[in-house]
C-alpha cells in the first residue's frame, strides 16, 4: 500500500506542472487575442468616437509573466519526460559503464543547475519584492518566482532521470512508445 501511495504522489508531482502549463497556454492565447482585439478593433473605435482609449498595456506584462512560467515549468517537464534535445555522437561508442557514468553526471549537473537557478531567482525575487510592475501594479517578484518553481522542479526530475535507464526517450523508437 505504501508503494501505491508513493507512486500516486509521484504521479501528482508530475501531473500538476503539466496541468499548469496547459492552463497557462490557454490563458496566454486568450490574453493575446484580447490584446489584438483591443489594439486593432477598439482603438480605432475609440478614436472614431473621440473617447478615451482603452488601456491594453497590461497585455504585455501578462504575456511576459505567462512566457516565463511556461518556459521554466515546461523546461522542468521536458527533463521529467526526457524530451530535450540530446546529441549522442560519442557516448553510444563508449562501454556501458561509461555511458552510465555520463548519463548520471549529465543529470546531476542538470539538477545542480536547477538548484542554482532556484537559489539565485530567490535572491532576485527578494530584491524586487517591493517593486511593482507599471501596468498590473503587482510585485515584479512574481516573474522570478517562475524561475524558483522551475528550478525546484528540475532538481527531483533530473535526479529521478539520473537513476533511470540510459538513453530512454532519446531515439525515435523511444518517443513512439
Amino acid at each position: 500500500m505504501a508503494l501505491a501511495a508513493g507512486g500516486t504522489a509521484r504521479n501528482i508531482v508530475r501531473l500538476l506542472p503539466k496541468i499548469l502549463v496547459g492552463a497557462l497556454v490557454l490563458l496566454a492565447i486568450t490574453v493575446m487575442l484580447i490584446g489584438v482585439f483591443l489594439r486593432y478593433v477598439m482603438v480605432p473605435i475609440t478614436d472614431w468616437m473621440d473617447v478615451d482609449p482603452i488601456n491594453f498595456f497590461w497585455v504585455e506584462e501578462v504575456g511576459e509573466l505567462l512566457l516565463a512560467w511556461l518556459t521554466l515549468t515546461g523546461a522542468a517537464i521536458g527533463i521529467a519526460e526526457r524530451s530535450h534535445f540530446t546529441l549522442t555522437i560519442l557516448t553510444h561508442h563508449l562501454p556501458p559503464a561509461a555511458q552510465r557514468a555520463v548519463h548520471v553526471l549529465t543529470h546531476v549537473l542538470i539538477a545542480a543547475f536547477g538548484g542554482v537557478l532556484a537559489y539565485l531567482a530567490l535572491q532576485v525575487a527578494r530584491l524586487n519584492v517591493d517593486l511593482a510592475s507599471p501596468a498590473l501594479e503587482i510585485s515584479v517578484a512574481w516573474l522570478y518566482v517562475a524561475a524558483i518553481v522551475g528550478g525546484l522542479l528540475m532538481v527531483p526530475y533530473a535526479l529521478v532521470a539520473a537513476i533511470g535507464p540510459v538513453g530512454v526517450g532519446h531515439t525515435p523508437a523511444d518517443v513512439r512508445e
